[in-house]
């Protein structure tokens, strides 16, 4: 039995700590809403994220970020990428000894332009962090509380603190790989968020399926044009952070990114998308973010540029389908021959 903190109490947090108690692990998960702390300890569920769903009687919850820190060594974070910074800087006065971090948020900070992991080092000093770990791949929690088979990658350039967390979280129907290109793990988990968005979209216009495989076919390669410029190792892009977390994020109905896009095809605007999900859609601040990177390292990215313009500059979905189809014929791999 190891001792385990999640920080979020969101589906996936909420997801991960259900196999983490069930793994026999002493596992606390952090809430900022009392009120859902209360319901995890007394009826064993939670009713927002996960309905009718019953969680084990082991795992506990609290809203004290103190005690939430103090639990454990290996601290989970499953929060919004937008809410990184605050949530580091609002528990760093309870950071006292080094801890491994586990990140689970699939996204990029706009302007910045940072991964998960590098905000972490930013505001972790490296004194306080044994390893920073992340964890991804083609999981809905919906399935992985069902005890659904599901597979992800654990990445870290501390292969050994990626083995302990493989074995933390491994079990009969939640299978873990072990990965050292983190800089790949984590451009595939939150770039296919981009592409989800986009295949919303198609959906929603009617296209079908011949629309919908060229999409997914298309968004990996400008996903791993940019990321083999940025340090990525190429073949983590048809593993299961890249490929893998492609085809679930773009194809499932729990795909919030999905549904989104979905909303936006069928003629809803942004601001009505939303207000509609009531949940963080992580594609939408990470089209922005991956735009601004194939600015800066000059890469042609069409589908992350189309769906920039749909979302922040008025471009309607059906112009944004048009301007694809339209781009000047070439070669399929034309833009890998540098590589």
């Amino acid at each position: 039995m190891q001792t385990i903190t999640v920080i979020g109490a969101g589906s996936w947090g909420t997801a991960l700590a259900f196999v983490l108690a069930e793994n026999d692990h002493n596992t606390l998960i952090w809430s900022h809403r009392q009120s859902q702390s209360d319901e995890i300890n007394s009826h064993h569920t939670n009713s927002k994220y996960l309905p009718d769903r019953l969680l084990p009687e082991s795992l506990k919850a609290t809203s004290d970020l103190q005690q939430a820190i103090a639990h454990s060594d290996v601290i989970v974070l499953a929060i919004p990428t937008k809410a990184f910074r605050e949530v580091i800087s609002n528990f760093m006065p309870f950071l006292n000894t080094p801890k491994t971090f586990v990140h689970v948020s699939k996204g990029i900070e706009p302007d910045s332009l940072k991964r998960i992991s590098e905000i972490m080092e930013d505001e972790i000093p490296a004194e306080l962090r044994s390893s920073i770990v992340v964890l991804s791949g083609p999981s809905h929690a919906e399935e992985v509380v069902l005890k659904h088979p599901t597979t992800v990658t654990v990445a870290s350039t501390d292969i050994e603190a990626a083995k302990k967390i493989q074995d933390l979280f491994m079990n009969h129907y939640f299978r873990v790989y072990t990965n050292e290109d983190i800089i790949g793990v984590e451009l595939g988990g939150s770039l296919k968020n981009v592409i989800a968005l986009a295949a919303g979209i198609v959906d929603g216009l009617g296209y079908g399926d011949n629309a919908k495989a060229a999409l997914i076919t298309r968004g990996l390669a400008e996903i791993s044009r940019l990321g083999i410029q940025m340090g990525a190792e190429p073949y983590t892009f048809i593993g299961l952070t890249g490929m893998g977390d492609l085809i679930v994020t773009c194809t499932s109905v729990h795909s919030r990114n999905w549904r989104a896009g979905n909303l936006l095809g069928k003629g809803n605007s942004l601001e009505e998308v939303l207000e509609d999900m009531g949940m963080v859609v992580e594609g939408v601040r990470t089209t922005k973010a991956a735009y601004q990177l194939s600015q800066k390292y000059d890469i042609e990215m069409p589908i992350t540029t189309a769906l920039y313009k749909v979302l922040f500059e008025r471009l309607t979905p059906k112009e944004g389908v048009d301007q694809l189809m339209l781009r000047t014929k070439k070669h399929e791999l034309e833009d890998f021959k540098s590589f």
